[in-house]
């Protein structure tokens, strides 16, 4: 348990909500249109958390400094846009623990990269009650760089000391622990390439409602 905590935040794809299938959906679109073939879930999911430029490179070995790169980008976020929650769900678990964290009177609220146009949408469809939304547009820098993290904080009212940030990524341990946040990893999301055990975070659950064994 952490004592004194005084808010949690969360990072948003493969955090709180599992994204991949609306993501995929946009990128098989893109690629059926092009004559090829569409791609397993299971190999769309470690690059959900990466946005766009990880789901192109991926579906089309594309880097943003291609040539053509930004006219894919634009039409992959508009079929997005138009599937931006027909099957994105909260994981299994964390509606019940957003209530029990309501219960305990902690605010919480919401650190991602996505940026703000997608994740307001979303965050709205989801029914999600956050106190503070952070995309990753309304900072000048994005996660990896704790900014985001310390801005959410200051929204809140809160020490960055006392808040804990759960996310499935590198990044979001990285800036979380750059922030000087308690780093915890949501194993059960993308989690992307590399050793978990290495991003040196404080902890790991492997279902949302583990987060009440540091909370309760």
């Amino acid at each position: 348990m952490v004592q004194g905590l005084t808010a949690i935040l969360f990072d948003l794809d493969g955090t709180l909500a599992d994204t991949a299938k609306d993501l995929g959906l946009a990128l098989n679109t893109l690629r059926s249109d092009r004559g090829l073939p569409e791609l397993a879930l299971g190999i769309i999911r470690p690059q959900a958390s990466n946005g766009v430029r990880g789901l192109l490179g991926l579906g089309f070995g594309i880097t943003p400094e291609a040539e053509g790169y930004a006219l894919l980008r634009d039409e992959f976020l508009e079929v997005y846009m138009e599937n931006i929650c027909n099957r994105t769900r909260l994981f299994d678990g964390m509606p019940e623990l957003l209530d029990e964290v309501g219960k305990m009177g902690l605010p919480w609220g919401i650190v991602t990269n996505k940026p703000m146009r997608f994740t307001l949408p979303l965050v709205e469809r989801l029914g999600l009650a956050a106190q503070v939304v952070v995309g990753g547009d309304l900072c000048a820098h994005q996660k990896p760089h704790p900014e985001p993290l310390l801005y959410a904080a200051e929204k809140l009212s809160v020490s960055p000391s006392s808040c804990i940030y759960l996310g499935d990524d590198r990044r979001d341990t990285d800036a979380s622990l750059a922030a000087g946040m308690i780093s915890i990893v949501a194993r059960y999301g993308y989690l992307g390439a590399g050793d978990v055990e290495s991003w040196g975070a404080h902890g790991g659950i492997d279902h949302p409602l583990e987060l009440l064994k540091y909370i309760a």
